[in-house]
């Protein structure tokens, strides 16, 4: 391996993707030597640029729920902070409620969501009419409305962070496919790529949907198996939709289904097929848009009219319970999984971002080992996310 000073880092960061690229911000800006190496030509090619979009931090767990309120301040004032545009509106998220199912899931969350500081509320029919005046009415029995969540372009947040990392010192090497690692004994010592070798102590694998196959050429095996989903965006509008809408029912070849209007009017759309379709292939199928337009006037018929643009399809790094892969291997000394975001990498990455940023700084916050605990890489996985 190199002995060349220029090659050798405190921390080296595997993907630029949603936690990477927010992760080589915070550790730049902490005084790591920090590298990030990834396959693709720039940040934000794998899975962050196929994200509609939507960051909140109505979870169902207080892990998520905390990192994702360090999120949304973050993004909230990301402009005022670094100056950049990111798109943000908080116009907030709804979970809406058709059968008994979902409107006794809904409640029963909020005693968690209130203790852990999330400003949420139950809003009857009439209520959430007003946040959400379009909906359907028939069977509608209410609502959660979360007024703080929001969305932003994924895109333009990685780009920014991107940009704020290079001026902090942090590296950035594209178009390198990590094919090996270097050991000291049970120690990470460096990684080996299809152009050079590195040194560091310190390896975060943040491979999103291909975060299994970098942890097996360190010999470690983790739960993450890429899903596919499918995207939709319509033609602009004028502003008719305030909030996220969310309906976790599932019906016939989907489990849930969410959209919400942009800032410039355009309607984007997202569902989760049931079951599951494993591997990674991202072609757009000829059964989705008339599967999601037919959740979506189910919702909204006003939407009857609206014609859709384009659709795409991505990748969610799934875990077997719909949390997270956080923390350090006992395999390996030194190799830290922060992997497994479930579709939830934009709304998470600032926020894990500095929480990792505090384990490898050993300066931890008194509640980030609790947090940590539920994200470990050694839990029993059987738990559920039940808001995914």
């Amino acid at each position: 391996m190199s002995k060349n000073s220029s090659d050798i880092f405190d921390v080296i960061i595997i993907g630029a993707g949603s936690i990477g690229v927010p992760l080589a911000l915070s550790l730049s800006s902490a005084g790591l030597k920090t590298l990030v190496l990834d396959q693709e030509h720039s940040v934000g090619q794998g899975s962050n640029k196929k994200a509609i979009g939507g960051v909140r931090a109505t979870h169902s767990d207080p892990a998520k729920i905390r990192i994702c309120l360090r999120s949304l301040e973050i993004m909230r004032n990301w402009q005022t902070t670094y100056g950049n545009d990111i798109e943000w509106q908080q116009r907030g998220y709804s979970f809406v409620a058709y059968r008994q199912q979902e409107e006794r899931t809904l409640k029963a969350l909020l005693v968690k969501q209130h203790q852990l500081g999330l400003n949420i509320d139950w809003l009857d029919t009439p209520d959430l009419l007003e946040v959400a005046p379009d909906l359907n009415q028939r069977h509608l029995l209410g609502g959660t409305f979360s007024p703080n969540d929001g969305s932003c372009s994924p895109l333009l947040f990685l780009h920014a962070c991107y940009q704020h990392a290079i001026r902090c010192g942090a590296q950035f090497h594209f178009s390198e496919k990590v094919t090996g690692f270097k050991f000291a004994q049970n120690k990470i010592a460096g990684v080996q790529t299809n152009q050079s070798d590195y040194r560091a102590k310190i390896i975060i694998n943040a491979a999103g949907a291909w975060a299994a196959q970098v942890a097996n050429l360190a010999g470690i095996s983790i739960q993450v198996h890429p899903d596919s989903h499918e995207a939709g965006i319509t033609e602009p509008v004028k502003k008719i939709l305030i909030p996220m809408i969310v309906d976790i029912r599932p019906v016939s070849s989907s489990a849930n289904f969410y959209f919400y209007q942009h800032k410039t009017g355009q309607i984007i759309f997202c569902l989760t097929p049931s079951p599951n379709i494993w591997g990674f292939d991202q072609q757009e199928t000829s059964e989705f848009l008339p599967l999601a337009a037919q959740r979506m006037l189910a919702l909204v018929p006003r939407f009857k009219n609206i014609r859709v643009r384009r659709t795409w399809r991505g990748l969610y790094p799934m875990t077997p319970d719909g949390f997270p892969i956080v923390g350090w291997s006992k395999e390996v000394e030194g190799f830290f999984r922060a992997v497994g975001m479930c579709g939830q990498g934009l709304m998470l990455g600032p926020g894990l971002a500095e929480l990792i940023c505090r384990i490898v700084t050993e300066e931890p916050l008194p509640e980030d080992q609790e947090t940590l605990s539920y994200l470990s890489p050694y839990r029993k996985f059987d738990s559920e996310e039940k808001l995914k």
